[in-house]
């Protein structure tokens, strides 16, 4: 019995975060995310979409999707261009962003269809889900709120705040996690978007980082805050804390 238990227990230091690709559509248009999860058990458990910045989902959505794994959520990294249609460089990324912002009709099936493919997913509890995302993922991440989706919070890191489809009812709370030194997103934008919180009667939070610009989370956006967007550690790290602080919150969790 002894040889068989100890036999038994390196199974279960085997667990790890697993990886795997979805594919599913919206409006005829092929999208593939990554799921992401923690393999030692099988027990339902929240679950957060990742809405990536405006190159796609790549390395870097991957990244944080594994790392909400980590955490003990299930993780979705959405598609919202389809399949075969990520940028190339930052000129197509910002022609492809534009797209979307100027349909957020677009913007929200994409993100619609992402939240219904991650809710169909066995590992997930349905009444336990938010959405995150970064830049340009930010603002999808709040247009699905908007729509009022059935989440228990959304979480923009340095994304946009602007809309041309206002929310009358913000039903997920809000946690919008700012570079105080944005170029990108201007203080109209900001003090418009808190106005359209408070008509919306939401639950939101505002934390505007000082001596921090646009992308504060991304490492390859370099360390040059001149140029407009640039990594931020000190910001980054803070932030994520901020995160989870908000997760444990909305999802009524004693700990991490």
């Amino acid at each position: 019995m002894k040889w068989l238990l100890l036999c038994l227990l390196p199974l279960s230091a085997m667990a790890k975060i697993q990886t795997q690709k979805i594919s599913y559509s919206s409006d005829g248009v092929k999208l593939e995310g990554i799921l992401a999860f923690d393999d030692k058990t099988n027990k339902a458990r929240s679950a957060v979409l990742v809405f990536p910045d405006w190159m796609g989902v790549g390395a870097y959505t991957e990244m944080r999707a594994r790392q909400l794994a980590e955490l003990g959520y299930v993780a979705f990294a959405a598609d919202v261009y389809g399949v075969g249609n990520n940028p190339a460089d930052m000129k197509a990324a910002s022609e492809l962003a534009t797209k979307y912002r100027a349909d957020r009709k677009l913007m929200r099936a994409r993100a619609q269809a992402a939240l219904d493919t991650l809710l169909a997913q066995k590992q997930v509890n349905k009444a336990s889900v938010a959405a995150i995302g970064y830049c340009f993922g930010g603002s999808v991440a709040l247009e699905l709120a908007r729509a009022e989706a059935p989440l228990k919070g959304v979480v923009s890191f340095h994304g946009g705040l602007a809309s041309n489809l206002k929310a009358k009812v913000m039903n997920p709370k809000v946690l919008v996690l700012h570079g105080g030194d944005d170029p990108y997103v201007p203080v109209k934008e900001v003090e418009e978007f808190q106005t359209e919180m408070r008509e919306s009667k939401a639950d939101w939070q505002f934390i505007s980082y000082g001596n921090t610009v646009h992308s504060f989370t991304q490492k390859d956006a370099g360390n040059d805050n001149s140029k407009g967007a640039a990594y931020n550690e000190l910001s980054d790290k803070r932030s994520w804390q901020q995160m989870k602080s908000f997760f444990n919150e909305i999802f009524a969790l004693k700990t991490l």
